[in-house]
């Protein structure tokens, strides 16, 4: 006789929660998490003067967008993988009673035909409710994350960040804003890319989401089985793809000219630069490169072969089928605009988003910010 089949087979399993914890009386936490085409990541943080403290995170690939680019829409392994991913958030989240919370989601979910769909499962399966974000609000809270990165001298700045789904670029005019308030001015984007305050603003010039990510532009050319030809390809595909973005059509002196990059790309650019035996977020976060500093790095990259990438302990088997693409779109853009101060950023849309609720509540001690 064949065994009876269990009613909740074909489940996915619910992890056993902790008790909350007893925490003292403290401001309230917050929490911003960002699902992206690759990774789901969290933060939890407590504002704590003009800037906040992180009290708990969250960092898991998901690989949401397997598939995505040949099929349309997001598999039942990558939706698997990922719900299991967000009970963790929610456990979190009860654990600290975290009550102001941002919840996100980004390219792969705009672009998969059953992404709405999927957002329904998840608040039905986790309780979480996600919001998917349009591509200009993920580049204007990616620049407020990168604010304190931008030195008092920058005249003319762009912001990177290099998703897994895609690649949003923010060039930025600071010339009639005072240097002490260029900061300042680019926290108060959160508002919007057009601030109706009054104040001295950062213009931005143009801003541009390429649907061009790590994973993404790694799809594309799957195919081609030569590393050094496929790396190529990528850099100049990506390259096309810039030319509606306004600044791409003029020469950039490098004098005032800052680009602060953030993505796991970048960073792990850096820390191959510092031969860091070990990620140490303390050494890279603000770290500056110049472009010929980055492209020895990529140079490095490409001599090591997948299976010396695959060994690095800087890039390790998680990032070793991404990198290439990622570098591919870094070289592209230190192409288009060589810079003596590449300004690495790990940090990006989950700060830009604590930032924002913060400052909308009023808790950050220097209200500007």
């Amino acid at each position: 006789m064949a065994p009876k089949r269990p009613e909740s087979a074909g489940a996915i399993p619910k992890p056993v929660e902790s008790p909350a914890l007893s925490l003292p009386d403290q401001p309230s936490l917050y929490a911003a998490l960002d699902l992206g085409t690759n990774s789901c990541r969290m933060l939890i943080a407590r504002p704590e003067g003009t800037q906040f403290k992180v009290v708990d995170s969250f960092s898991k690939s998901v690989q949401l967008g397997a598939g995505l680019e040949r099929s349309g829409k997001l598999s039942r392994a990558s939706i698997y993988r990922t719900i299991q991913a967000l009970r963790v958030c929610r456990q979190k989240l009860k654990r600290h009673r975290v009550t102001q919370m941002r919840l996100v989601a980004t390219e792969a979910c705009r672009r998969a035909s059953n992404g709405a769909d999927f957002m329904a499962r998840v608040e039905r399966e986790t309780g979480l409710r996600l919001d998917i974000i349009k591509p200009e609000e993920e580049a204007r809270l990616a620049v407020v994350s990168c604010a304190p990165l931008v030195s008092a001298g920058t005249e003319q700045l762009l912001v990177v960040d290099i998703g897994g789904g895609s690649t949003e670029l923010v060039w930025i005019d600071l010339r009639d804003v005072p240097q002490p308030e260029r900061r300042r001015a680019i926290m108060r984007m959160h508002l919007g890319f057009q601030c109706p305050d009054g104040r001295p603003g950062a213009r931005v010039v143009d801003w541009i989401s390429v649907p061009l990510g790590v994973a993404t532009l790694r799809d594309q050319f799957r195919d081609v089985e030569d590393d050094s030809a496929r790396f190529a390809l990528m850099s100049w595909f990506f390259e096309e793809n810039l030319a509606e973005f306004a600044p791409y059509k003029d020469e950039q002196a490098r004098e005032g000219f800052q680009i602060v990059g953030t993505s796991g790309t970048v960073t792990t650019v850096a820390a191959s630069h510092l031969g860091l035996k070990r990620y140490d977020r303390n050494k890279v976060d603000g770290l500056t490169m110049t472009s010929d500093e980055i492209d020895t790095v990529i140079r490095s990259y490409l001599a090591l072969g997948p299976v010396g990438r695959r060994r690095d302990p800087r890039i390790g088997q998680d990032r070793q089928a991404l990198i290439m693409s990622g570098a591919a779109i870094l070289q592209a853009l230190l192409r288009c605009w060589p810079t003596d101060r590449l300004s690495v950023a790990d940090r990006g849309l989950r700060e830009g988003m604590l930032y924002a609720q913060m400052a909308a509540d009023g808790v950050l001690m220097d209200g500007d910010a």
